[in-house]
């Protein structure tokens, strides 16, 4: 199963059964992520990536300046371990492990998390990729990727107990939209998928494709 199948499948039971204030508050959020104009401002091909450096889930410092001295660096940006089609990216990442180092590559992932929220989501899933903590969202700022939420899902997000503030360490709700990019080692951005949409995710098998090319 490809991974837009895993997520079309989860979608589709969150359409089943959520209500439709539930639904409303959604569609209300996707508005106001849509109104950002983060599609046209996030970096694209051909733009240079930031020479972020960022603590991994055990505190180690990951820098792309030092992936990139291998090889290209696939990076993704993900909203968080609370969220499910995160998780599920996340995993098929994973399962594309083996053909990542083959291509040449590394991969690192990026989330808002606090490490110790990060490290909880590599011990459940089996992730064996660097997850790196990017608290205020500092570098995902830089690749212009971050929004503010809707009021109203906020208060949804905090009557359902998922504090996103905590996990994050911050008293700013703001997240990044999820974003895929594949880095050249003299660090411009050769493949980029970034989407609104948060349950739909650049398909691991392209995105290992758009790395290999750059070391045939």
């Amino acid at each position: 199963m490809t991974l837009a199948e895993e997520l079309e499948a989860f979608a589709a039971k969150g359409r089943a059964t959520h209500s439709a204030e539930r639904k409303a508050i959604y569609a209300k959020a996707a508005e106001s992520i849509a109104a950002s104009g983060i599609l046209e401002k996030a970096l694209r091909v051909g733009d240079q990536a930031p020479r972020f450096e960022l603590p991994d889930a055990s505190g180690q410092v990951v820098r792309l300046a030092d992936l990139l001295e291998t090889g290209p660096a696939i990076v993704s940006f993900y909203r968080g371990s609370w969220c499910p089609f995160c998780n599920l990216e996340v995993r098929a990442l994973q399962r594309e492990l083996d053909a990542v180092d083959a291509a040449g590559a590394t991969l690192v992932a990026i989330s808002p998390n606090q490490p110790d929220v990060s490290l909880g989501l590599i011990e459940e899933h089996e992730i064996t990729f660097p997850v790196l903590s990017d608290q205020e969202n500092t570098v995902a700022k830089q690749f212009n990727l971050v929004y503010e939420m809707e009021p109203g899902l906020v208060a949804h997000y905090r009557e359902i107990d998922r504090n996103i503030d905590e996990m994050n360490g911050s008293d700013v709700w703001e997240l990044p939209v999820p974003a895929t990019y594949v880095i050249d080692r003299s660090g411009v951005i050769r493949y980029a998928f970034v989407d609104l949409n948060h349950r739909v995710r650049a398909e691991p098998a392209d995105v290992v494709a758009a790395a290999a090319e750059l070391t045939d």
